[in-house]
């Protein structure tokens, strides 16, 4: 939705507060076609400086002022999250862009646009990284307004709403995000030290990686009622903890991993990648 030339942001799910000659549709809802959650991809943590549209501050919503924040460093909530969809699909967000709901953005009232974002379901401890592009929701309750793609991987486009933890990441030049890029860092390690002592590597189903101890195990534990093969959990220490990483396998050649891969993209376990490890790494 469009407040004169600065706000382009979102309403959630169900209010319908705002009206706009632009948008077709009263209700707002999720795609009339199929779906595949398993394609979507996450965004790449790092630093974006703050666009000249949707960081004018203050700005005014429905006679409530609001400011923007000079830096999303250090930010943290918890609170409601809510998504929308076609509704507002293909129209332009706050800092000018085009919503897409098939991919992992989100609204934010304060935050600098864009900002990206840790968002974490505390109904599943499901995880992912969005990116701030929008203003919104202005509604009392709500924390965050999440795209539908987002919603998804959340488990949470049936109810609506859930109560989430939002965690800034990348918010400074050469910010980081510490468990995915540690993450990443981890497994390079990992294939240096086999290249250089000569390990036998293995084919695995990486299926998820989590700052949350409890996340990993729940998702291990989906994983022994569907998996064919080993179900792994994997930790790596990191600057700022533990990231727990959950493998499948080891498989013998990539035709028995990606069968394994779609097995569990069908019981819809996260969103599993093929990756190639020193076969005592799983432990």
């Amino acid at each position: 939705m469009v407040f004169t030339a600065l706000v382009a942001g979102c309403a959630s799910t169900g209010d319908e507060r705002v009206s706009d000659s632009r948008y077709t549709m009263d209700q707002d809802t999720g795609p009339d076609r199929h779906f595949d959650v398993s394609t979507v991809v996450e965004p790449e943590p790092r630093y974006e400086p703050p666009t000249s549209a949707g960081n004018q501050s203050p700005y005014e919503v429905w006679g409530e002022t609001y400011e923007v924040m000079d830096s999303a460093q250090g930010y943290e909530a918890t609170g409601m999250a809510s998504w929308y969809g076609r509704k507002f699909h293909g129209h332009k967000t706050s800092n000018g862009e085009t919503y897409d709901m098939f991919e992992l953005t989100a609204a934010h009232r304060s935050l600098p646009l864009p900002t990206f974002l840790r968002v974490t379901n505390l109904n599943n401890d499901r995880s992912t990284i969005v990116r701030v592009n929008d203003r919104g929701p202005f509604h009392g309750d709500r924390l965050i307004d999440l795209s539908y793609a987002a919603a998804r991987v959340l488990g949470f486009q049936g109810q609506g709403t859930a109560r989430v933890r939002v965690e800034a990441v990348a918010t400074s030049p050469g910010g980081r995000d510490s468990v995915a890029d540690a993450d990443a860092d981890a497994d390079a390690d990992a294939d240096a030290d086999a290249d250089a002592e000569g390990k036998s590597e293995g084919l695995f189903v990486q299926v998820g990686a989590f700052g949350s101890l409890s996340a990993a195990t729940q998702l291990r534990d989906q994983l022994f009622l569907v998996a064919d093969s080993r179900v792994h959990l994997v930790e790596a220490a990191i600057q700022d903890g533990t990231v727990h990483r959950v493998w499948v396998g080891p498989f013998e050649n990539r035709s028995e991993a990606e069968q394994e891969k779609s097995v569990i993209e069908r019981n819809n376990l996260g969103q599993p990648i093929i990756i190639s490890r020193p076969l005592d790494a799983a432990g």
